[in-house]
């Protein structure tokens, strides 16, 4: 098949959403199809909604290919554009903006319905993914749940290491994220300030909201914390890697993740998950068995996890291995390429035997 794909932005992003259709094109690609990469430059969302009255961007978009992948996230330069199109359209949902506990999610919700009524089908991160969707008004059989492999760092992990690190030293936990709002680093930060136990936070990720960051900056200094967090901004591959294998377990407890592919990076270094139960992540995580599921926005259910965690070293062993077990049954990316290209043939209308 002659795929395209649009998203805002550059491929080569390292944050998840990026890593997925990343991973996406490279597997169309060793599957025999061949992929064009249309990236859109970002846009805020009124400047998107502009875009939609421009003859450059329709210009733009008139590629030779039997069906054209978009990500969702550029779905404001895309929603009236795309009926001016002349391929089947094939959305890829990580999470859609309206899902998040935003003032103007109404807006978004009715614009991203109005989106997606112009697309012929729709591949979803998880089935909470799918759920948003369908609820939407799409038709569930237009849509497939492909699942990324989580396994970009993918370590050879002992389990006798699980049990001898769970047992040793204070509770490190280890968030991994852009630092925004919606990751939810200002709770992770006011539980681990209440609660009643010996912990340290190390915190991966880039600023992408100044105002933000300063204002967690400033909780933690507030609290008495700055001997116990520390900001070890955005990471290598071989470093992150060194400082999950030094942790305990992978916190993030986020406002809303669409998967939360930083789960299963973590539980593939046999980590405990302490996640939010708003959206994807209950998809790979399962409280009490590999990780502590919360609810958003609950600075004392976030100390209550981590003093069980702290306190129930057997515990927290037993959910390492569990997690690592869960992060092998994972689909790998071969799979998860072969779901999405089933839904391109039918949408295209291929030869199913040149598709298989």
């Amino acid at each position: 098949m002659r795929v395209g794909l649009t998203l805002y932005g550059d491929l080569t992003d390292r944050s998840g959403g990026f890593r997925y259709d990343r991973q996406l094109v490279a597997g169309l690609r060793r599957a025999g199809d061949t992929v064009e990469v249309v990236e859109l430059p970002w846009r805020d969302y009124g400047r998107g909604l502009l875009d939609n009255g421009s003859r450059a961007l329709r210009r733009r978009l008139d590629v030779d290919v039997d069906v054209m992948l978009q990500d969702e996230l550029a779905h404001p330069s895309l929603v009236r554009t795309n009926r001016h199109l002349s391929y089947p359209v094939v959305s890829v949902v990580h999470h859609l903006r309206a899902s998040e506990p935003r003032p103007l999610s109404p807006l978004y919700g009715a614009v991203e319905r109005r989106y997606l009524d112009t697309v012929d089908g729709v591949v979803c991160n998880s089935t909470t993914t799918q759920s948003v969707v369908t609820d939407l008004g799409v038709d569930a059989a237009s849509t497939v749940v492909a699942p990324p492999a989580g396994d970009r760092l993918d370590p050879d992990i002992d389990p006798t290491r699980i049990d001898s690190r769970a047992h040793a030293g204070p509770l490190r936990l280890v968030f991994v994220g852009n630092i925004e709002r919606r990751k939810g680093l200002d709770t992770l930060v006011d539980g681990l300030a209440a609660a009643d136990a010996e912990t340290e936070l190390t915190v991966v990720g880039r600023p992408v909201d100044e105002r933000y960051a300063q204002s967690v900056r400033s909780r933690v200094h507030e609290a008495g914390l700055d001997d116990r967090v520390a900001f070890a901004g955005r990471l290598s591959d071989d470093a992150l890697a060194s400082t999950l294998e030094d942790g305990h377990a992978i916190a993030v407890p986020s406002r809303y993740e669409g998967f939360g592919i930083v789960y299963l990076e973590g539980m593939s270094f046999g980590l405990a998950a302490l996640a939010s139960r708003a959206g994807g992540a209950s998809d790979v995580v399962t409280g009490g068995e590999t990780g502590v599921l919360v609810d958003p926005d609950d600075p004392a259910a976030v100390a209550a996890a981590i003093e069980t965690l702290a306190a129930d070293r057997d515990g927290l062993a037993a959910m390492g291995r569990a997690a690592r077990r869960r992060y092998e049954a994972q689909p790998d990316w071969d799979e998860t390429t072969a779901r999405v290209r089933g839904l391109l043939a039918d949408v295209a209308g291929a030869d199913p035997e040149v598709v298989a």
